[in-house]
């Protein structure tokens, strides 16, 4: 039985969604809808597992008038928190919806030693049995190892860990057997040096992840939906299709959507259905789903062996 879920968003973003007719050079462009989201892919897990009924511990890096928005909003819905404050401003990314999407994403404030230590001793004090979802890219200051090395105390304390990182050290963390990691298909194709991968290749890729210590792999392919493999099985659902207005969240969504479901007792095809489902309700919305319409959708989900 799982203890707490910590959710671990180490650079951390509100994000602005703007609509608008179409994006224009030298002119100015006017929005005809806006909105602002604590964000990260992290805390968008945990505002999902919220949004299920599933409680959960944000911890991450926040600094500014920024950070106390998202330490704000996160409170305000019910989620809990346990932040390391720094010096600068956490970052704001701009997703913008005009004729076709785009995505503004900044670095972020450069993050110091002592706050780098204040988070790893957080990760240490989760206790066993919990779960921990590591998610999303390190901001200036930290070095991609640091997921080597939560991947290593998660190991030593007996903490599930989750992984949905696009740095190849991910594949350093997996002798540390992570209970999860989600790829998604470029970033796989990445992870072995290729440009991109058939659905044959992404079999043969994902296999090897679990033989380099993956307990399990979702690959997720986006309008394509998503693979999952393990010792015991290898299942693929398709996705639903729709008025995609933002992908930003959407893989985010599905992670979050398979570990609730998984936890409730759900096998791995249901689970995975309802994953790309609600991951495909983000896609059709501003930014992350109500999940309302995520009964109706799963029904349209075609879920196969492989």
């Amino acid at each position: 039985m799982i203890h707490i879920i910590y959710t671990c968003t180490l650079n951390p973003a509100i994000d602005l969604f703007v609509e608008m007719d179409s994006l224009e050079p030298y002119v100015v462009n006017r929005t005809s809808d806006e909105d602002y989201q604590a964000n990260g892919k992290g805390i968008n897990v945990s505002i999902v597992l919220h949004k299920w009924g599933v409680g959960s511990v944000a911890l991450g890096f926040v600094g500014g008038f920024t950070g106390e928005y998202i330490k704000s909003e996160l409170e305000r819905i019910g989620i809990l928190t346990d932040f390391v404050d720094i010096d600068g401003i956490t970052r704001i990314n701009i997703f913008v919806n005009a004729e076709t999407e785009f995505k503004i994403v900044n670095r972020g404030p450069k993050i110091e030693s002592d706050s780098i230590e204040e988070m790893l001793r957080k990760i240490k004090a989760i206790p066993k049995n919990s779960m921990l979802f590591v998610s999303g890219s390190v901001p200036k200051g930290v070095e991609e190892d640091i997921y080597v090395e939560i991947a290593k105390i998660s190991r030593q304390n007996d903490v599930k860990l989750i992984l949905d990182v696009s740095s190849k050290k991910l594949l350093d963390c997996l002798p540390y057997h992570p209970h999860l990691i989600k790829p998604n298909d470029e970033e796989l194709a990445h992870f072995f040096g290729k440009d991109c991968l058939s659905d044959e290749e992404i079999v043969i890729y994902g296999k090897q992840l679990l033989q380099k210590g993956a307990e399990q792999v979702i690959v997720s392919l986006g309008e394509r939906g998503a693979m999952y493999f393990s010792g015991e099985k290898a299942v693929k659902t398709s996705s639903v299709s729709g008025q995609v207005v933002n992908t930003a969240c959407a893989g985010d969504t599905l992670l979050a959507t398979f570990v609730v479901k998984r936890l409730a007792g759900h096998t791995v095809e249901e689970a995975l259905a309802y994953a790309s489902a609600a991951g495909a309700s983000t896609a059709f919305s501003k930014g992350i789903s109500d999940l309302a319409d995520v009964e109706g959708l799963v029904k349209r989900v075609h879920v196969s062996h492989l």
